[in-house]
């Protein structure tokens, strides 16, 4: 197990992704930030608080459970078990330039699920997709915009972001 990421990593990223969002994004421009569930909604959170300091506005968040959107839902195959939770996005996502955020990008099924879902829910302006950890092995055709770090990991390997909440830790391991 090696350690990618630690605490002060972790929040020292997040704070140069959020200066690098309001760098890019131009002022006026009706942002929302929504976290795919779970730790990207944690993400989320926080990317947010820092965006709404720096940019000394309010800018809403929400959390996507994209359970009902998966492609591996019914496959038999599947180790993983599938808790359905809610979505809690109490804004009008209409028109707005989304920043969806995720833990880790890796094959792109997540992202292409959270699209749908999000698609679902309203006709944005735009959606850009900020990930903490960028691991490659991409079986979509689907790219972050914004990653705090981009890394290059055997396809056994696996990345596993722990964070305060729910973990009570803060890091990034890689196993």
């Amino acid at each position: 197990m090696k350690t990618l990421l630690d605490a002060n990593q972790i929040k020292d990223h997040l704070d140069q992704l959020a200066r690098e969002i309001l760098a890019d994004v131009p002022n006026g421009t009706d942002l929302a930030v929504i976290g795919i569930r779970s730790r990207g909604a944690e993400l989320a959170h926080r990317l947010t608080a820092l965006l709404s300091k720096k940019s000394k506005q309010e800018i809403p968040c929400g959390v996507l459970d994209i359970t009902l959107y998966r492609d591996d839902l019914n496959d038999a195959h599947s180790v993983a078990h599938h808790e359905v939770r809610t979505t809690e996005i109490t804004f009008n996502i209409d028109g707005k330039l989304i920043l969806l955020v995720d833990d880790v990008l890796f094959t792109g099924r997540s992202t292409r699920a959270a699209l749908d879902a999000l698609i679902d829910l309203g006709r944005p302006q735009a959606i850009r997709l900020a990930v903490l950890v960028d691991r490659g092995g991409r079986e979509f055709p689907i790219q972050a915009d914004y990653a705090c770090t981009k890394i290059d990991v055997d396809p056994t390997e696996r990345v596993q972001v722990c964070l305060i909440d729910p973990d009570g830790k803060d890091e990034v391991i890689v196993e």
